[in-house]
């Protein structure tokens, strides 16, 4: 069968618009497409492939766990599913884990283990959930209008209620809101596909607060910032604010769906038998594959690595920046980075993005204003060097045009 970019318009549903190139192989953060290019892999599969392309203790497990046993329904636990949970409540907050497939499904299980925990214990008129503007949680129906981008939740029919947003980083806004009928404040711990946007310290300190006067659950959406990324395992550790409940996907796997939401035996309770459940969630396939990311990230190498190579970034970002002067700021924190256009240059993200790929670089994009950079953790220094070199090459061009 002859397999080109043409083949996606024939046979798959239009939701996506792909680029041309079609990569076949991939080894850390290097990818080749069809015609043999070799591309550098700034992006990480949109900060999933968290130790990059094909990482060999990876491929090995995975062999290893196919080998053993693939599939088994919730009706049976499996020996990976209870190693990697009992290493997810050794490594953090929580002391009881749920699994699912994807961030999304994460967030859809905390947002009902958040209502449920609020009828239980102060009856069924305690239903708000705030969340903030320029948000993102996932494509289900309830966790996009959650999500604070209406472009993702309208067109869909009547929403789910009781949901409301504010701008993110600002603690008035939510001091006057937020009330004893919240159940629950879902934030991420740095805006994603919002902008690359971190918290000032006051606010998220000020959110903790707030929910604990009110009675209302701390959600804290780590499916971008976890597993590593900002150079903490969780991005909550680097903040001194501990949440009530923490979904984590994306870089769990290294690239294998699978995702997780961690709570406290107190609030974890109230999802009893029968009120939640997936059924690939616990498949020991990705257990046994996100127990050997675990195993290597949670380390100081790796993770003392992350701040090491963010510096690395923003060096060679703020000396691209001296020559061109087309970013306003570079923000975001270990290896979740984003390069903000100034005003001379605002809406072009995706002029630089697809620049960038015609230097044969991958990155990603935040918005129309925002270039992003989420590579592999242990994306080596020479990798990074070359990668800017060629973003450089991309960004001469995208200010000529």
């Amino acid at each position: 069968m002859n397999v080109t970019r043409d083949l996606f318009d024939e046979v798959m549903v239009p939701n996506y618009n792909p680029a041309a190139v079609i990569p076949v192989k991939g080894l850390g953060s290097r990818l080749w497409d069809q015609a043999g290019t070799e591309f550098i892999d700034f992006a990480g599969g949109i900060a999933v492939n968290v130790l990059g392309h094909c990482h060999p203790e990876l491929v090995k497990t995975l062999q290893e766990q196919s080998e053993k046993v693939w599939h088994l329904s919730n009706v049976l636990t499996n020996e990976p599913v209870l190693r990697l949970a009992k290493k997810l409540t050794q490594a953090t907050f929580a002391e009881k884990v749920y699994f699912a497939n994807s961030g999304a499904e994460a967030n859809e299980a905390a947002l009902k283990l958040a209502r449920r925990y609020a009828v239980d214990k102060f009856g069924a008129e305690k239903n708000q959930i705030i969340a903030f503007n320029q948000g993102f949680h996932g494509r289900t129906f309830f966790t996009v209008t959650v999500g604070g981008q209406a472009a993702y939740s309208d067109g869909f029919g009547p929403k789910p209620s009781a949901i409301d947003h504010i701008d993110y980083n600002d603690l008035s806004a939510l001091e006057t809101l937020i009330s004893d009928k919240t159940c629950a404040v879902m934030m991420e711990p740095i805006q994603g596909e919002g902008g690359v946007v971190s918290p000032e310290t006051e606010f998220v300190k000020g959110v903790r607060a707030l929910c604990d006067k009110h009675n209302a659950l701390l959600i804290f959406d780590e499916v971008q910032s976890g597993m590593g990324r900002t150079g903490d395992l969780y991005a909550y550790l680097g903040l001194d604010v501990t949440p009530d409940i923490l979904t984590t996907a994306k870089s769990l796997g290294g690239g294998f769906p699978i995702a997780a939401m961690l709570t406290t035996s107190e609030i974890a309770k109230h999802l009893k038998v029968g009120t939640h459940g997936s059924t690939y969630g616990g498949n020991p396939l990705g257990c046994a594959v996100a127990e050997k990311v675990l195993d290597i990230v949670n380390t100081p190498e790796v993770l003392d690595g992350v701040k090491h190579k963010e510096a690395l970034f923003r060096t060679g970002l703020e000396k691209i920046n001296t020559q061109y002067q087309c970013f306003s700021e570079i923000r975001g924190k270990g290896l979740l980075l984003g390069a903000v256009l100034n005003e001379q240059y605002a809406g072009r993200s995706r002029d630089f993005l697809v620049a960038a790929a015609a230097e044969n670089l991958m990155c990603l994009v935040a918005g129309a204003n925002v270039v992003r950079f989420a590579p592999s953790l242990v994306i080596s220094d020479e990798d990074i060097i070359e990668g800017l070199s060629r973003f450089e090459r991309a960004v001469a061009k995208t200010v000529a045009s």
